[in-house]
């Protein structure tokens, strides 16, 4: 199809950046949310032809007895604008809260800040440069308020780079989830923004059960692969936990023949990094994870995703290779573009309801 190439099948088991490449036109780049969080497009990646659909017609698609797991972390207001000692301008964008009072970060500055120096941030609180972690410069924030309450309270919604303006009110709301309740991420888990109440309530109806787990999306997610051979990629880390109910809910589900169906690739992260925390049945768990998944990986906990569209040459799309199939993934990639569905955060979802492989798959 225009604009699209597909993979070239690959000697076993070599997997290269450029074989999970694509061309999007650039006015498929979702700017803003639908109206209604339930009306954007589905497509359902079959074993034959995709099936075009809208996410309310996700329950249909469902079966009593399956399982719906969901991420129900919440975005901090993780950018920051201000100035270094110098007067000269910074921005920072929060990676992660590592203490009531310390983060990591990115920051941008026209020349690093030195360690001892303070940025003074919204003209409203400083925080000191202790040091660089790899990457990320390490930040300290006053004592004598946590460095969470502050960001809620003068820092700004981060929204991704391919969103080419600035948060905006609706955005308060719409990059959040409906069921957010745990504060730590500077991305949202975009699959889940699909879901209002009234299509919630239609799941529960079909006899679907849904449980939660929390990843804390860091702003590695968008960070670019940099090397050809995925064998040297190493995957930024970030939180998670799964908690004793989930796991027991997963547990029931699977003894009664249901699926495990993750809503968003950080739930399947999440679900997966778990499943290594110890070698007896899925169980509590919490802990960083850089888990890589591409093709060929075995799936041990989910079995079929809800996610929405992902970047070219990107792990996220490698994730999802690696749960349909390369080769199927490109053609489902192939037809969204012809049909022009919408892309990435605020675009539209793709429900896989199974594990399948292609031929060519490693």
């Amino acid at each position: 199809m225009p604009g699209f190439s597909r993979p070239r099948r690959l000697p076993a088991p070599v997997l290269s950046l450029s074989d999970f490449d694509y061309s999007l036109p650039a006015e498929l780049i979702a700017q803003t949310p639908l109206p209604e969080r339930s009306a954007s497009r589905l497509l359902v990646v079959g074993r034959e032809a995709p099936t075009d659909a809208v996410m309310r017609d996700l329950p249909q698609w469902l079966a009593a007895g399956d399982l719906l797991v969901f991420n129900d972390t919440r975005v901090m207001h993780a950018r920051l604008y201000g100035q270094k000692d110098s007067g000269g301008q910074v921005e920072v964008l929060i990676e992660r809260l590592s203490g009531e009072r310390d983060a990591l970060a990115q920051v941008r500055a026209s020349k690093t800040p030195r360690p001892g120096s303070r940025l003074r941030m919204e003209n409203a609180f400083d925080l000191e440069v202790l040091g660089r972690d790899g990457e990320f410069f390490m930040l300290r924030g006053p004592g004598d308020r946590p460095l969470l309450d502050l960001l809620e309270r003068h820092g700004r919604l981060p929204l991704p780079p391919y969103i080419d303006r600035a948060a905006a009110e609706a955005d308060e709301n719409r990059y959040q989830t409906v069921f957010a309740r745990e504060t730590g991420s500077v991305a949202a888990p975009t699959a889940g923004l699909h879901f209002d109440e009234a299509l919630l309530a239609a799941v529960a109806t079909r006899g679907v059960r849904t449980a939660r787990v929390t990843l804390h999306v860091g702003a590695g997610t968008f960070q670019p692969v940099r090397v050809e051979n995925l064998a040297e990629h190493r995957m930024h880390s970030e939180r998670f936990h799964l908690p004793a109910d989930t796991a027991q809910a997963i547990a029931e589900t699977r003894a009664a023949g249901g699926r495990v169906v993750a809503v968003g690739t950080t739930s399947l992260r999440c679900l997966e990094s778990a499943a290594a925390c110890g070698e007896g049945p899925l169980a509590a768990c919490s802990g960083d994870t850089r888990l890589f998944i591409t093709p060929g990986y075995e799936f041990r906990v989910v079995d079929a995703l809800l996610t929405n569209f992902h970047l070219p040459k990107s792990t996220l799309l490698m994730l999802v290779s690696a749960l349909a199939g390369r080769q199927r993934m490109f053609d489902a990639y192939a037809h969204a573009i012809a049909q022009r569905y919408r892309f990435f955060s605020y675009g539209d979802a793709m429900f896989i309801p199974a594990r399948m492989k292609d031929s060519d798959e490693v």
